[in-house]
């Protein structure tokens, strides 16, 4: 949480800090999430269901706001409120906090409202000290589990609350496993971890000038405010920022009973989803280890068992699965994952652990699910009558939607697969290696297709997965860091490929005698395991089944139409294929950059005089009309606003020698007159220039060549299909309302002109773009000559911000991390500015035109808290690029729902 973000502070008074939970005493519930965290608010939820959980207590979220706004301290009732808590636990479990021979452990872990994986800190078996690990050894009857669990603590401690770097405990625990010449650190004795300790402790000291502290009142409070200062630390701002978590919001914190997992054989620990994360298949998935604790199943240290025989038949496992190992367990813990899935009607990511026999429940949330999973669990749930279909569709993210159209890779395609693991996240992707995190943001920097590999990822990979194409990791599960960070990106992450050989230092990696280096090619599939050398051809997905029954449903709620921003027949049937209900935005110059066409516009704009300008118009008329008949045909009678032409006429202008000899050579003139003419075009600010309906202003057979052009075209779609598009004509930049008019009369006199040549009736009305805040503020006067105003919100961003979105970004980022702006306002709508003058514009120009269609064909048309805003203000159509039609729709239907639509009906 920045330091100068603007929070509210709890009242002191009357706040109550700490909630406990288990134990007949559960003060929370599961609709406490803002108050208790997801993790403490489900754990009290389960506590009341009658699951086995270990009791503990929740400090609350609102003391995290405190310790921030108050230098790092906590408020005065604080203390005695934990000392009840830990009073609590005591009680329920008949141990003691720190006494010698009857010693009570506990975890601290964090818990923010929504789920961020590995993202903040958390300490496990605290209560530790010289004193209690010989207690515990003694009440346990195992001192080789008591001594285990002391070198966890430390290692923990010693890395999370004081600081010390954790590769010093992993090269003493090295070296101590190869002076006893053994691999696993299950195979170390009582005596073992004794050594291991003793040069865990002397390193700190080393490390800090200070020993271990043996105090467990110490290490509980040093615990607690680790974990309120993880919330700042770097790789859980990058999950924040990536993930649209407000600061603010802050994490709870939550002590509880230790339960151990690493007691013998008859002990375990997993993590395990109600359904499959990946495919969304109903089928019990998970992961655990026999005599471990849980942070060895999600950091990818061993090799994961599966649960279910299925599973491990599934992934061709020879290790033992739990269903058969621990058979009644297994029953008891199938029996939990119904329970907790029917309870919350949605599919539950469960970690728990087996102590001695017995079943603890340690966390339910909602699982994190690949994009494909989610639309399965959804239709699957409201199939089932658990949900019905409003939740449904509220269930799925709309931006997430983009992960379904990631491409797989052509069956029919030749590859070479050097290597196999576990498929952890779905997709396929081709790209360089690169090592770090930081090789590969700086390579995706460059341009380049990456595929970071790792021997196994930490929560500090963050900003290196997000630039990655695709993720690789030589260690861990299914239920790993990388597969459930993966997945929730939409990235496609291969994990577990073991009989890969990766050499951070050299920077290679080896496989079956190969060695492969950095910025190689390969391609990994994360629907199959499979890693490839070189790049693999890959193919378009198609979207059915639950894909079209989710839409299906959302288009039934939203009211808001969906438009594609296209101009090319490729991005037009692109659209229509992903239920796009009309074109929004047809950017005309587009069309005037081919290589054909170019030189012509050239000609257009370097004429002196008008007849020159005709003559070369004439050249690019053929070209417009065939342009708008293929988009009309495709379209087959749905709107298509046109935007007539609007970027700077300095964008034409020829500028290398071989541009001008081109230019000169087509318009029959000198190269000295040319080059001389392109210099008095030239604009200092040309964004700000001769460009949209100043154009056709100044020359007006611009507009008449564009408007005939689109005219014929519709008069023969007409005569061949005997319907055709309206054609909702835009005149770009209007700031004057004198401007629309002058060019609405143009258009309506090239439309007499064509109607009565062709004898065809030709549907169009003339509208324009509102993206000046001068035309949001005369949107009463403009409407009199406005069928329609469509929002420019990019330009309108530009132009109410003074800011240039081409170079803003350079700075931007910076207001970000100050807390100045929450969010790039190029990348969704700023309410506040931006969106009040949409406000302004659509209810002053209704004032006048109570008909009048309202659309938005910026960038923020496709995204989703955008497109609330949209139906908010009561716009008729949102049009945005072909790929993101699909998350408009559900976006929209999804506004609808939460009542953002004001209930107009739009035209469409």
């Amino acid at each position: 949480m920045a330091s100068n973000a603007v929070r509210k502070q709890p009242e002191t008074s009357s706040a109550k800090w700490v909630y406990r939970f288990g134990a007949g005493a559960t003060e929370g519930r599961a609709e406490m999430k803002n108050l208790l965290g997801g993790k403490g608010a489900n754990l009290a939820e389960m506590a009341s269901l009658g699951l086995p959980v270990p009791p503990g207590f929740t400090i609350t979220t609102e003391v995290c706001t405190y310790f921030y706004a108050n230098a790092r301290e906590y408020p005065a009732e604080l203390k005695a409120e934990v000392s009840a808590g830990v009073a609590h636990i005591e009680n329920a479990v008949g141990l003691k906090f720190g006494h010698p021979e009857n010693p009570l452990l506990v975890s601290v872990r964090s818990g923010a409202r929504v789920s961020m994986p590995g993202m903040m800190d958390t300490v496990l078996n605290l209560g530790l000290n010289d004193e209690t690990t010989e207690g515990l050894a003694k009440k346990s009857g195992d001192r080789r589990f008591a001594y285990d669990s002391y070198r966890r603590f430390i290692q923990m401690y010693g890395n999370v609350v004081l600081g010390v770097e954790h590769h010093n405990f992993e090269e003493a625990l090295e070296l101590h496993k190869q002076d006893r010449g053994v691999e696993l650190d299950t195979e170390l004795t009582a005596e073992d971890w004794l050594k291991v300790i003793a040069e865990y402790k002397a390193r700190i000291e080393e490390e800090l000038g200070k020993p271990f502290p043996q105090d467990p009142h110490e290490q509980l409070w040093g615990a607690i405010g680790a974990v309120f200062g993880s919330w700042d630390i770097p790789r859980a701002k990058t999950y924040r920022k990536l993930n649209n978590i407000p600061e603010e919001w802050g994490t709870a914190v939550n002590v509880q009973a230790m339960v151990f997992g690493n007691m013998g054989d008859d002990c375990a620990t997993g993590v395990a989803f109600t359904r499959n994360p990946s495919t969304g298949a109903k089928e019990f998935y998970g992961e655990y280890l026999v005599n471990a604790q849980g942070e060895d199943v999600v950091a990818g240290i061993r090799t994961p068992q599966h649960l279910t025989l299925e599973g491990k038949k599934a992934n061709k496992s020879t290790l033992p699965a739990m269903e058969e190992v621990m058979p009644e367990v297994f029953k008891q813990l199938d029996g939990v994952r119904a329970q907790l899935e029917k309870h919350y009607r949605d599919m539950q990511d469960i970690e728990f652990t087996v102590q001695q026999g017995k079943l603890y429940m340690l966390q339910t949330r909602n699982g994190k699910r690949t994009a494909q999973a989610a639309l399965k669990i959804a239709v699957d749930l409201c199939n089932e009558g658990l949900i019905d279909k409003k939740t449904a569709v509220a269930r799925v993210d709309p931006a997430s939607l983009d992960q379904l159209l990631h491409p797989r890779l052509d069956p029919k395609a030749k590859k070479e697969t050097i290597a196999r693991g576990l498929p952890a996240s779905p997709g396929a992707a081709s790209g360089k290696i690169a090592f770090t995190a930081d090789e590969a943001e700086d390579r995706a920097a460059k341009g380049e297709r990456v595929i970071l590999v790792r021997v196994e990822t930490s929560p500090e990979d963050i900003h290196g997965m997000h630039a990655a194409a695709g993720i690789l990791t030589t260690r861990g599960g299914m239920t790993s860091h990388a597969a459930v960070v993966a997945r929730g990106m939409g990235r496609p992450c291969v994990s577990g490929a073991g009989d890969l050989r990766v050499d951070d230092v050299k920077k290679t990696m080896v496989v079956r005698g190969k060695t492969i280096g950095a910025g190689d090619i390969i391609t990994i599939d994360g629907g199959t395991g499979e890693v490839m050398f070189g790049e693999v051809p890959t193919i378009e997905p198609e979207l059915s089944g639950d894909f079209a029954n989710l839409m299906a449903w959302a288009d039934s709620f939203r009211q808001l139409k969906v438009r594609t921003n296209a101009e090319t027949p490729l991005d037009a049937r692109t659209a229509r294929q992903f239920g796009a209900e009309g074109i929004g935005l047809c950017r005309t110059e587009h069309m005037f950059f081919d290589s054909d066409r170019i030189v012509a516009m050239r000609e257009t704009i370097m004429a002196e005089d008008v007849e020159g300008r005709k003559k070369a118009l004439a050249k690019l008329l053929p070209m417009q009309r065939q342009d708008f008949i293929e988009l009309f045909q495709i379209m087959r009678g749905l709107p298509v606003t046109i935007r007539l032409l609007d970027p700077p006429l300095h964008e034409f202008l020829p500028h290398s020698k071989a541009e001008l000899a081109e230019v000169a050579a087509a318009s029959g003139l000198s190269v000295d007159w040319v080059t001389q003419r392109a210099a008095q075009l030239k604009e200092s600010n040309p964004m700000l220039g001769h460009r949209g309906c100043r154009l056709g202003i100044t020359y007006p057979e611009i507009y008449e060549m564009q408007a005939r052009a689109i005219f014929e075209a519709a008069a023969e779609v007409k005569k061949k299909q005997g319907e055709t598009s309206e054609a909702e004509i835009m005149i770009p930049l209007v700031g004057i309302p004198k401007e629309l008019s002058l060019m609405r009369a143009v258009i309506d006199h090239v439309a007499r002109e064509v109607q009565k040549e062709s004898g065809v009736e030709l549907p169009y009305s003339v509208g324009t773009m509102i993206e000046l805040p001068r035309a949001a503020l005369l949107a009463d006067q403009i409407a009199k000559d406005a069928a329609f105003f469509s929002f420019g919100t990019n330009d309108l961003t530009q132009t109410t911000y003074g800011l240039s979105r081409d170079d803003a970004g350079r700075f931007l980022q910076a207001y970000e991390r100050q807390g100045i702006i929450k969010q790039d306002p190029f990348i969704s709508l700023d309410r506040e500015g931006v969106g009040e003058l949409v406000k302004i514009a659509a209810e002053r120009g209704r004032k006048t035109r109570a008909n009048i269609k309202l659309g938005i064909c910026g960038e923020h048309g496709g995204d989703p808290a955008s497109i609330h805003f949209c139906a908010e203000v009561g716009l008729d159509y949102v049009s945005c690029s072909p790929y993101r039609v699909p998350i408009a729709r559900l976006a929209a239907a999804q506004a609808a729902l939460t009542g953002d639509q004001s209930g107009r009906k739009g035209e469409g």
